[in-house]
């Protein structure tokens, strides 16, 4: 008979951390992640390497994420919006470019801050962009003497 009330109660309290768990995890389901970021835009033309989620760095610290890519199709390029950490301003002459994680890592957008006394803010688009750079064409390209291209 104790068995069966020791396995009753180590029943109740795995259910009670599950429900604990799924009302703590429904917190968060709703929540709008704009409230402590804003969203920058960027236009490139080859965003190769990237996809919604990956991380926007300034200096080598993660300071937003990707949260849209969809392609233009008046002039072909691929339409970016990023959402940064509200605490971190970005001088509007800033550019930004999809960069490696070392020769055989994954790729991040990475902002190179400018000069300007004016900040980007929510909406404004990051003019100045560099897409991202097909390292197995510029090999070859390099190999085969036609590095000027």
């Amino acid at each position: 008979m104790s068995e069966d009330v020791t396995e009753i109660v180590v029943g109740a309290a795995v259910i009670a951390v599950a429900a604990a768990f799924l009302v703590y995890a429904a917190g968060y389901v709703g929540q709008d992640a704009r409230t402590d970021s804003y969203q920058l835009h960027a236009s490139f033309r080859n965003v190769g390497g990237v996809s919604r989620g990956t991380d926007v760095r300034l200096a080598g610290i993660k300071i937003g994420t990707v949260t849209a890519m969809e392609l233009d199709p008046e002039d072909y390029r691929a339409k970016v919006t990023f959402s940064i950490d509200r605490t971190v301003t970005i001088p509007a002459d800033s550019a930004v470019r999809v960069a490696v994680d070392g020769l055989f890592g994954g790729y991040h957008f990475q902002i190179d801050p400018g000069a300007d006394l004016e900040s980007l803010g929510d909406g404004d688009f990051i003019e100045d962009s560099q897409g991202s750079i097909n390292l197995l064409t510029l090999l070859t390209r390099v190999l085969s003497g036609d590095a000027e291209r």
